[in-house]
């Protein structure tokens, strides 16, 4: 007996240090599930808007929702709200007790459960940390969470709570949400019977989802009505008036973004920084002005619609695609940026993830750099076919390359050789000058990928549209060379600025009247060179065509005096695009459009380029030309004064007619590289300069003793005057 007594002693302690062990498990469970509420912090979308504040898209990872402070949700929501879904909210301690009496017995005569009672507080917690499981485990759990929480927070913060954390349909979470998806409306612009038909949605989302179900909706919120007039929370007058009222719902897609290529770059680059920017619910101002953008998107379809075509493609098969992207030429903002011609077809952003070859568009730096050593626009460059021995794999090789049109002038001014982007007077101007000095030179632009070989002369690396963006500034910007820049500041959701930007300078290259030479040749590109397509009447614009060996990418580069624009085309298999798919064929219309549509957007734009100081006229050879302190006239008998804003006359120079023409296009300068037989010096090949051995001992080490910021100057083919300049 006594044995027996023992024993149920001992099974009784067991059954409670058992239970003890239970409510201990239990409170720490309740404890840990109360801290997901009293410490809310819930997924709340990002907002990514341009220059002006017009909305781009949100961004968000699963759950869409704007977050609501309760200072911000009108008293007849919130009344609507307790009306419906818990009348004595604001007098029990989080559980009702007559509601849930009530329910019982509706559960007992049912057999089941049907109803549960529960107050807001017991529904914010099974939104949040419960299931929707109707059993009774549950049940006692969310009452315990209820009535601690209620120790805890305000009524007040409650409600905020839950009209944050609820779904009301379309994946919209939170009232906010709700509110800006259906009605296109803040919180405080809500009509009574807007507000009714939010209130009533929480209870069954699919049910009455407005989009689908309206007249529903509208008699859900006539109920919720009636039940705050027979409060006596609204009016007789309040409640007629709301009842015949039948708002206007929108469907808004959670997709719809209407520039999406802008707002994955923008998440893309803040990736690792914010950490995830789609649920930090940031306020994210882009540099983008949309209405720039819809031009650009516009000039894009315009030119990809010619091209297609001009070759017959049939756009669901055709591989084409394109970048297009505008800076302002002082700030470095990027106005517009479109990464591809379709981005439901491809996402992938060209004009920040692709690097191309910029074939011709490259050489306005080789040309820079030469008037920065003390050439000038009318210096003489030679045109003639050279050849170039080089070793690959221990043997041999020469590259003989050529001009697009096959034919060579002998000699012609530097100014004509960059205008009609002469190939070879372009690789003899490298030669003279030498790789070395060029490459010191782009080291302050920060390019990569440099070849050191004479391939540089013919843009021979790989750049993106958004790198090119950003070398351009230094024509565009006077020598100087700005950081292009997406986003301007971003707001945290407590309000703080957190990130805010200013335009950089990351390097000054040359000087405002050194890179005014160069716009004014790019000008002569457009006006009668290789960019003629890229001509927009009543304004002044320079440029540079851009086209790579068997017509694979095809480029312009330009700017206006306060815009630059980037174009590229091409395919991303790296195909040909086809037979005379030059820069100045494909890309330059684009560029052409995108500025006649801007100045008919902004007619106060700026449409002339400023001349700085120390930027003379003088004549050579009977023909007018520009110069500088650094870049004078070529050595001959000149006169000269003051450039008084007038246009220097354009030296005279027509194009070939029997030149290598196709389709009437303007013409771009292609290199055709191939290996062949050595030619021997004393080759008796007409037309051809003296061999040049760019790499005599292929193990031989390359040294850079130069000064790179002041390098050798090297004499033109024809001596400058005595008053030659240095570098800077």
């Amino acid at each position: 007996m006594f044995s027996l007594i023992k024993g149920s002693i001992i099974l009784a302690m067991i059954f409670a240090a058992a239970l003890i062990a239970a409510f201990i498990y239990a409170y720490e469970e309740i404890a840990l599930d109360a801290e997901k509420l009293i410490h809310y912090k819930p997924e709340i979308s990002s907002v990514v808007y341009d220059r002006n504040g017009e909305k781009l898209a949100y961004v968000f990872k699963k759950q869409h929702r704007l977050y609501a402070r309760y200072d911000e949700i009108p008293s007849y929501l919130v009344e609507g709200l307790i009306a419906m879904e818990d009348t004595k909210f604001f007098e029990h301690k989080g559980v009702n007790p007559d509601a849930i009496l009530r329910a019982m017995l509706k559960d007992i005569k049912a057999g089941k459960f049907v109803e549960g009672g529960s107050t807001l507080t017991q529904q914010l917690i099974k939104n949040k940390v419960l299931s929707n499981e109707k059993k009774l485990a549950r049940k006692i759990k969310e009452a315990i969470l209820a009535i601690k929480i209620e120790e805890v927070l305000t009524k007040e913060q409650i409600i905020e709570r839950y009209l944050n954390e609820i779904s009301y349909g379309n994946n919209y979470y939170g009232v906010k949400t709700a509110a800006d998806g259906y009605f296109h409306k803040p919180l405080d612009q809500l009509t009574l019977k807007e507000a009714a038909m939010l209130v009533g949605l929480p209870n069954a989302p699919s049910y009455y989802n407005p989009l689908k179900h309206y007249k529903r909706a509208l008699n859900r919120a006539n109920n919720v009505l009636y039940r705050m007039k027979s409060l006596g929370w609204i009016s007789e007058a309040a409640y007629l008036k709301a009842v015949k009222e039948s708002p206007k719902v929108y469907k808004t897609s959670l997709r719809q973004n209407i520039a999406p290529y802008i707002v994955d770059e923008v998440v893309r680059r803040f990736k690792n920084k914010l950490g995830d920017v789609r649920t930090g619910g940031y306020q994210i101002y882009t540099t983008i002005d949309m209405k720039q953008q819809r031009i650009a998107r516009e000039a894009v379809k315009y030119a990809y619609e010619k091209v297609l075509k001009r070759y017959r493609e049939d756009p669901k098969k055709s591989t084409l695609n394109a970048a297009f992207v505008s800076v302002d030429n002082a700030t470095g903002d990027i106005l517009s940026m479109v990464g591809g011609v379709d981005y439901k077809k491809s996402a992938f952003n060209r004009v920040t993830q692709a690097e191309r070859q910029p074939g011709s568009a490259f050489k306005p730096f080789i040309y820079q750099t030469a008037l920065d050593m003390g050439y000038n626009p009318a210096s003489p460059l030679t045109d003639l076919a050279r050849t170039f021995q080089y070793y690959q794999n221990g043997k041999p090789k020469v590259w003989s390359p050529k001009n697009y049109e096959r034919n060579f002038k002998g000699f012609i001014p530097l100014r004509e050789a960059l205008v009609h982007s002469r190939n070879l007077a372009t690789i003899n101007l490298v030669s003279d000058i030498g790789v070395n000095t060029i490459i010191r030179r782009l080291a302050f632009l920060d390019v990569p990928h440099i070849p050191h070989d004479m391939s540089i002369a013919l843009g021979n690396l790989g750049l993106s549209p958004l790198k090119m963006a950003q070398i351009y500034t230094v024509f565009s910007n006077k020598g100087h060379m700005i950081e292009p820049r997406l986003v301007s500041k971003i707001v945290s959701k407590e309000g703080a600025v957190i990130y805010e930007t200013r335009p950089k300078e990351i390097a000054n290259f040359t000087t405002p009247e050194q890179a005014y030479l160069m716009t004014s040749i790019l000008e002569d590109v457009i006006k009668r060179g290789t960019g003629r397509n890229a001509r927009v009447k009543g304004i002044e614009l320079a440029g540079k065509t851009g086209t790579t060996n068997k017509n694979v990418d095809a480029w312009f580069c330009g700017y206006s005096p306060t815009i630059e624009t980037i174009v590229w085309f091409g395919r991303d298999n790296n195909r040909p695009i086809g037979r005379g798919a030059t820069g100045g064929a494909v890309a330059a219309p684009a560029f052409a459009y995108y500025y006649k549509h801007l100045l008919a957007l902004y007619p106060k734009l700026k449409r002339t380029f400023d001349i700085p100081e120390g930027v003379f006229i003088g004549e050579y050879e009977g023909k007018k030309e520009l110069y500088t302190k650094t870049s004078p006239l070529p050595k001959a008998q000149k006169s000269s004064n003051m450039f008084d804003g007038q246009e220097a006359d354009s030296p005279g120079y027509r194009v070939d007619d029997d030149g290598y023409q196709i389709m009437d296009d303007p013409g771009e300068n292609i290199v055709t590289e191939k290996d062949t037989p050595i030619i021997e010096s004393n080759s008796d090949d007409t037309g051809y300069a003296k061999p040049i051995n760019i790499d005599e001992d292929p193990n031989e080490e390359r040294t850079d003793d130069a000064d790179p910021l002041h390098p050798p100057r090297i004499a033109p083919q024809q001596p400058a005057s005595d008053d030659s300049g240095t570098l800077f």
